[in-house]
């Protein structure tokens, strides 16, 4: 720790920086990774293939949050503390929809991070990233808030949205680490970096990876709402749109649909315009996607449709989404 004639020392900014990594930093991990290499490799006497990122502990029995890609493929998990302790960590849920990952691992009282509130976050707050780029154990780096909302690709295809952008140094080995602010509270899990750039990194808000991580660890799977529809997104005819008051010029066009779906059954069909879904309006097949993260399953959600020159109100009941997890 520091004393105070220490901390006289420092100015306001790097106060605020070492008080935060004190207290977030013993719950920051290594996490580490192998598998069994494919047999052209193994022919070559390679028998694994090995990966390193970071985690997180998030509560003092045990559970370690991290991403889905750094532990998707393993086959073998370990997790390293700061002060040297290893152990071996077994994965509870993986979600690769959300790129997020729970691991638990044996103990009890263990250093676990405070949690804040992603939805309190403003565009220049200043934030702290740690994790173990490159195997570097326990690096910390600081920049800012630099946009909020992004939405971001998993590697599913599905899409995460409200995702923060910061300038915060990060490099391979970051990942599943925690984005933390002056207060050494936890907004974010570290996820992306944009290749070919330089400052322009990505975190999964925190309030989407407690409810992803609650559910991974109450059902090892996260529940997502289907409706059966295959989308692109299309324009409205502007005359449409201005007969009926729509707020959008374009909309997602129903190309096809799953015969067992909610959306057949419910009456949709092939080339309707899907213009809104509950109180969400739908401009492209994103929208819907959100609306369908944010629905309970089996619960009616009343999408609205461009027919012809119609407008339909259509109540669906969308189920589970199978592959969720």
């Amino acid at each position: 720790m520091i004393d105070s004639q220490e901390l006289q020392a420092l100015d306001s900014y790097s106060q605020a920086v070492v008080g935060a990594v004190e207290r977030i930093g013993p719950a920051v991990v290594s996490v580490g990774m192998a598998r069994r290499a494919p047999e052209r490799l193994r022919r070559r006497g390679l028998d694994e293939l090995v990966g390193a990122g970071s985690g997180l502990v998030i509560a003092p029995d045990g559970f370690v949050l991290t991403n889905s890609h750094v532990v998707s493929a393993a086959d073998r998990v370990e997790v390293r503390f700061q002060d040297g302790r290893e152990m071996a960590a077994q994965i509870v849920g993986n979600d690769p929809h959300s790129d997020l990952a729970v691991l638990r691992i044996p103990g009890s009282g263990l250093p676990s991070a405070q949690l804040g509130d992603s939805s309190k976050l403003r565009v220049g707050q200043l934030v702290i990233a740690m994790g173990n780029p490159h195997g570097f154990q326990a690096t910390v780096t600081a920049g800012v808030v630099s946009a909020l909302g992004r939405t971001l690709r998993s590697d599913t295809g599905r899409l995460i949205e409200g995702v923060i952008q910061s300038d915060a140094a990060l490099n391979p080995g970051n990942s599943g680490g925690p984005l933390v602010d002056f207060h050494g509270s936890v907004i974010g899990i570290n996820t992306a970096i944009w290749a070919g750039s330089q400052g322009i990194c990505f975190a999964i808000p925190v309030n989407t990876a407690k409810l992803v991580a609650s559910q991974l660890i109450s059902h090892g799977v996260v529940r997502r709402a289907y409706l059966g529809v295959i989308l692109q997104r299309a324009g409205v005819d502007r005359k449409l749109a201005h007969r009926f008051g729509l707020e959008t010029t374009t909309a997602a066009v129903v190309t096809d649909l799953d015969p067992q779906g909610a959306a057949t059954a419910a009456g949709i069909r092939a080339g309707d315009l899907i213009i809104k879904a509950g109180e969400r309006i739908v401009r492209s097949p994103d929208d819907l996607q959100v609306a369908l993260g944010e629905h309970r399953i089996g619960e009616p959600l009343i999408i609205d449709v461009l027919r012809s020159d119609e407008r339909v109100r259509v109540e669906t009941t969308p189920t589970e989404l199978r592959d969720a997890a």
